[in-house]
């Protein structure tokens, strides 16, 4: 049982680090689509992803699963609305994500995403009952500070950055707690959105339905695959590993972000932000270095 629970363990991290490398390169394709507004592109992704995991599970003969635990959930009242919160919170957060990369706020984007472990630290503490050892809570300690130094330089309070990391993270609590596996919770919150995604590309939208040239064309579909592959990713990871490490699994993604906005998308980047996220990044280590040293001990004992 417990060779099992370390399979499950490492499986789940090695899901969550790649899921969130793929989110960190994630603005370098909606910067590819300069020309489709926002909305726009979150109601592609809606749709696009909808279509690609429904071709998953046929693919890979999982439908009948699908319509098994979807009956369940239809039955199961509290398990159905989590469903629906979990569709509203990733839609309202894939749109502030796309609207802060095309107006060109990588950098504060990545700053939602440094804050979002914090806030999972917070859930974790008063939801699951997970507890902070010293390291770590040492840890917490210098990203909020990190955090809070980032938001001072900028004078004002970054609604946008805050609004990212809450709803990420409420999201994953839910995906957390919700007995739902990852091929249907994803499946099903598109579903949730896709008529409001159809209804404004058909009416509402500025550009049309699919109106763009054959490359733009293409990269819009392949919204829905590089939308569902990383979530399918995170949803395995937040089954398997605790929601704390996942959180700061997180910090991989704005960090690449953030490397991104300063050496490609050329943002400005100064000394006093250096070291609010040297703050950040230290506290990333210490973390690290504890559930490394944690991890060593459980082998010993063994």
């Amino acid at each position: 049982m417990k060779e099992e629970h370390i399979q499950n363990q490492k499986k789940g991290f090695i899901a969550g680090l790649t899921a969130y490398v793929m989110w960190g390169v994630l603005p370098f394709y909606w910067k590819s689509l300069g020309e489709v507004s926002a909305l726009s592109i979150l109601c592609y992704r809606i749709f696009w992803s909808f279509i690609f995991m429904i071709a998953i599970l046929v693919i890979s003969g999982k439908f009948n699963q699908f319509l098994v635990e979807t009956k369940a959930l239809v039955r199961d009242r509290k398990r159905g609305i989590a469903i629906i919160l979990a569709a509203i919170l990733i839609s309202v957060n894939w749109f502030i994500f796309i609207f802060s990369v095309g107006s060109g706020q990588v950098i504060e984007a990545s700053l939602g995403y440094y804050i979002n472990p914090l806030v999972n630290v917070v859930l974790a503490t008063v939801f699951l009952k997970e507890r902070l050892g010293r390291a770590e809570f040492v840890a917490c300690l210098l990203a909020a500070l990190g955090v809070f130094a980032l938001a001072l330089q900028n004078g004002v309070i970054p609604w946008s950055s805050l609004a990212m990391a809450v709803t990420f993270s409420l999201y994953g609590l839910i995906k957390k707690v919700a007995k739902v596996s990852s091929f249907t919770g994803l499946t099903l919150e598109t579903l949730v959105m896709m008529p409001f995604a159809i209804l404004f590309l058909l009416f509402f939208s500025p550009e049309g339905f699919m109106t763009f040239s054959a490359p733009i064309n293409l990269l819009v579909m392949g919204a829905g695959i590089v939308t569902a592959i990383p979530l399918f990713l995170f949803a395995e990871a937040a089954k398997n590993i605790s929601y704390i490490l996942l959180g700061f699994l997180q910090y991989i993604a704005p960090t690449l972000m953030l490397l991104s906005a300063v050496f490609l998308f050329k943002e400005t980047f100064e000394l006093p932000q250096l070291v609010a996220f040297s703050s950040i990044w230290v506290g990333i280590l210490i973390f690290a270095t504890s559930n490394i040293m944690t991890l060593k001990r459980n082998r010993l004992k063994k």
